[in-house]
């Protein structure tokens, strides 16, 4: 183990040709060691995570049935939680609640059209638009060969954007139809969460090779059987990932403001708080999405329900509630001052700022050990996004993999989610203080994204700790604090 600058380049560690028309052989060196440790921990199921079969029935039941209630209190109790004040009243409550989410919330014909619809047409984009050719991190499964990636959501987005102007202008698809068919929406995707999860799940037990897997259904179909599901050469993950979840979301955003425009005649500070929010956020996954590649999402995790579901439904039907709220409600009863705008907007493009920053830092530091030293600059391009190899310092493991330890890397392991989760925040904070000046289902955001990056440091630790041993061990004492700088 050292804290070097290494500026050699990686070898060829290869030795599968079943797949050279989708892998290449760019890696980085992996040490005897290292392939031992995959052979433990990257192969085999270990233990159960989530709480085993159980917790992920219970998650596979509550997440569906937990936005249904959101969306009901959203939308009939102005963003403030229904419960029942007596056990009288709880048959009559669900039975108001259930007769809602059938009148508003019934996945009609236009839902399927406009949610179908814009899958086929992002994969369509996806499949014959020209892109950023980038290799992802070695896959112990394919004999560490990398995957070749076709990164073209940048011009993917933007044709979004234009097409969807076009289709908005000449009233061929007005973008108020997904505010106006929201209830609907959710619950087609809903469907096809479900749908999409248990279709690879199938094809990957009968053609493919499943990895990880524990012998419990449930668990496994939570979790996912296939690592990197391709069509017509489309990574399905890292498309689902991207392509849909916030696109959609930022479509919600600007399908708000233009309700808003329509009905006002103008749009709110706080409405294109969240247009530029959404916008920043897809716009920072596309112009980077060479850097997704290298992430633990893409090298680790398979693509099952957790993944499946919570990018096709989850992500764009939860996160979206500050617009809900600024949608049913006149902007003077929230209305802020221009210090407040101004304190608001600047949190968002900090927050964002290190998020971009980190997030860019840490994948190209990556690639860089694959011997990849060309890299594409998107806007809005971070200073220092870079790290310059003469300068960067590091933990060398025995694995053969290197850990970081400058910039934002210094200051706490994970400053990628601490930045994610401020910009969460601010999020609902467009709506108003919770509490005081909105409710808190607005808010909801904030609290799920907290708790599902706590959860998801202690996964990435413990994994990280089984895979890095002692090596892990001096990073956490050289960089002591998780998830906040001197506090934790």
């Amino acid at each position: 183990m050292s804290i070097s600058n290494d500026n050699t380049r990686p070898r060829d560690d290869s030795d599968n040709e079943s797949i050279s028309s989708v892998a290449s052989t760019a890696a980085p060196t992996v040490s005897k060691e290292g392939r031992r440790t995959d052979k433990e921990h990257f192969f085999k199921h270990q233990e159960y995570e989530f709480g085993g079969p159980a917790g992920v029935v219970a998650m596979m039941i509550g997440f569906p049935l937990l936005m249904y209630y959101f969306y009901i209190c959203m939308q009939a109790n102005d963003g403030w939680f229904m419960y029942p004040k007596s056990v009288g009243e709880i048959q009559p409550l669900l039975e108001y609640m259930w007769k809602y989410a059938v009148q508003h919330a019934y996945p009609t014909q236009k839902a399927w059209a406009i949610y179908l619809g814009l899958m086929a047409m992002q994969f369509t984009l996806a499949a014959i638009l020209p892109g950023y050719h980038q290799k992802g991190l070695p896959v112990p499964s394919l004999k560490y060969k990398s995957l070749d990636y076709n990164c073209n959501a940048n011009v993917c987005f933007y044709s979004t954007i234009i097409i969807s102007a076009i289709l908005h202008t000449t009233h061929t698809f007005r973008l108020t139809e997904i505010i106006d068919n929201f209830g609907g929406l959710m619950t087609v995707a809903i469907l096809v969460g479900y749908g999409c999860s248990l279709l690879i799940y199938l094809l990957t037990i009968a053609f493919g090779t499943p990895l990880r897997m524990s012998g419990n259904f449930f668990y496994d179909f939570f979790m996912g059987a296939s690592l990197n599901p391709r069509l017509l050469g489309v990574d399905i993950k890292m498309w689902a990932e991207v392509r849909i979840p916030w696109v959609l979301l930022f479509g919600i955003a600007v399908s708000g403001a233009c309700k808003q425009y329509d009905t006002l005649g103008y749009v709110s500070p706080n409405m294109l708080f969240m247009v530029l929010a959404t916008g920043l956020y897809i716009n920072a996954c596309a112009k980077a999405e060479e850097c997704i590649p290298q992430t633990w999402d893409m090298a680790w995790e398979k693509f099952g329900y957790m993944l499946c579901f919570w990018n096709f439904a989850g992500v764009p039907f939860t996160y979206c509630y500050p617009v809900l709220y600024l949608i049913n409600h006149h902007p003077d009863e929230y209305r802020w001052s221009t210090p407040t705008y101004i304190l608001l907007y600047g949190v968002l493009i900090t927050s964002y700022s290190i998020f971009d920053l980190a997030m860019a830092q840490k994948s190209r530091f990556k690639m860089q050990q694959q011997g990849i030293t060309k890299f594409r600059f998107g806007f809005p391009y971070i200073p220092g996004s870079t790290p310059n190899p003469d300068t960067v310092k590091y933990i060398q493991t025995k694995h053969g993999s290197k850990l970081l330890i400058s910039g934002p890397w210094a200051y706490c392991r994970k400053p990628n989610y601490l930045a994610d989760w401020i910009q969460a925040t601010s999020w609902g904070m467009s709506c108003g203080v919770p509490f005081l000046a909105s409710p808190p289902i607005p808010h909801w955001y904030a609290v799920w994204f907290f708790i599902v990056l706590v959860h998801r440091c202690e996964r990435d630790f413990e994994r990280c700790g089984a895979k890095y041993g002692e090596d892990w061990d001096e990073y956490c004492r050289r960089v002591p604090y998780k998830f906040i700088p001197y506090v934790w």
